[in-house]
């Protein structure tokens, strides 16, 4: 299906004023849009600022002045290249459809892992700058559908090894949603067409969705993943079969910066039958990156790692043997200090800098900025913390 619009790319002098402009003030361009009368600079300013937006998550698509680029909202809602990369790595087969199209990042990523991908779109000027990007990328295994997931499903005679959601999370006024009901499309509503359609659909949702009640209202949960990437947490997702686990298995990823992962594998049963050991800090500090945490491993991960607890509350653990291989961020503990000041500040350098963490703790960070002038820097890692006696304490550490 070809829906190309008329659009043939960018012109020579539009490609060469983006290139030129790709790092510039965008409200300054377009005040200065008269200079280039011959150009239309709104709609380049508008492919300027989606670059822009693009740069961290997308590095490759925002340098290449070749592709068009969506109103900025579609690049905001897109997926990164390593968590489409992720994505891609979950799924196989011969037939994959991606109902929730938008910019193609997904789908491009699926058609590098699967032989045959619909990208599905209700916009049909969406569908057609994608269907325009796909080929200039050299991807000619996908078919472009200019349509909304529940048309496109009952009307195909197709069957699918996979479907993938990515439902929107704006209201009409373009304000932020969470529920699953209120998703476009709703996905506890069209679920039996979908498995009636496929036998394995992955579904991403934000993570400020909660967990345990996505379970439940989705029912055929085989298995999830929480994905982070730098120990941000960017999306959950869930594996939709015939046949729901009892229990289903979380994976946390933490994608790293330097190109590794961390792992962590657990379930709500392990997580019961976890019994934390509580201590003093020891030697080493532990912090569970922000998918281990948002999966609800408070208690296993201490456990699977021999790690002692400081206090019920905190999820900061401690050891003296290193743990190298724990999912999050390790710091050796160079003193315990009582929040003050002035025994506070005798660690740090000139500068007075230190990054600061509040852990079970009553002070915000900024409050505690304010309260003993410590500024933001540094290579001091500061955790204020709660011991096992109630007392406040500040743990000072440098970080491995």
């Amino acid at each position: 299906m070809n829906i190309t619009p008329d659009f043939a790319g960018l012109s020579d002098a539009a490609r060469t004023y983006i290139a030129r402009h790709l790092h510039d003030d965008p409200a300054q361009l377009a005040l200065q849009a008269r200079r280039h009368p011959s150009l239309p600079v709104p709609e380049l300013v508008r492919q300027i600022q989606a670059r822009q937006k693009a740069r961290t998550k997308l590095p490759a698509w925002a340098d290449d002045i070749d592709l068009i680029f969506p109103p900025a909202l579609s690049v905001e809602q897109a997926s990164s290249d390593r968590t489409a990369a992720f994505k891609a790595s979950l799924v196989s087969g011969e037939r994959l459809a991606d109902l929730t199209g938008g910019f193609g990042v997904d789908t491009s990523f699926f058609a590098r892992q699967i032989a045959e991908v619909h990208y599905v779109e209700r916009s049909a000027q969406l569908a057609g700058v994608v269907e325009y990007n796909l080929r200039h990328l050299g991807i000619d295994n996908v078919r472009i559908h200019a349509t909304d997931a529940v048309s496109f499903l009952k009307n195909t005679d197709l069957t699918f090894d996979w479907l993938y959601l990515d439902p929107a999370r704006r209201d009409n006024a373009a304000r932020k949603i969470y529920r699953l009901q209120d998703c476009e499309p709703d996905v506890v509503r069209i679920l039996p067409l979908l498995l009636h359609k496929s036998k394995r659909v992955l579904l991403k949702t934000s993570p400020m969705l909660d967990i345990e009640q996505a379970v439940q209202e989705l029912k055929h949960v085989r298995r999830l993943w929480v994905l982070a990437v730098d120990n941000e947490c960017k999306e959950v997702l869930y594996e939709l079969g015939q046949e729901a686990a009892v229990d289903p298995e979380r994976l946390t990823i933490n994608l790293k910066r330097d190109g590794t992962q961390q792992e962590f594998r657990l379930n709500r049963a392990r997580e019961a039958r976890a019994i934390p050991r509580y201590a003093e800090p020891q030697q080493y500090l532990y912090e569970p990156n922000s998918a281990v945490l948002k999966a609800g491993g408070f208690r296993s991960v201490g456990t699977a790692f021999e790690l002692l607890k400081l206090q019920q509350h905190s999820h900061l653990y401690t050891s003296d043997v290193l743990r190298a291989d724990f999912p999050g961020r390790i710091f050796r503990i160079r003193a315990v200090e009582k929040y003050e000041a002035a025994a506070l500040k005798a660690h740090l350098g000139s500068d007075g800098r230190a990054h600061v963490t509040t852990r079970n703790f009553p002070d915000s960070v900024a409050d505690f900025r304010q309260r003993t002038g410590i500024r933001e820097g540094g290579d001091l890692y500061l955790f204020a913390t709660t011991n096992l006696e109630g007392r406040l304490m500040v743990l000072v550490c440098e970080k491995l």
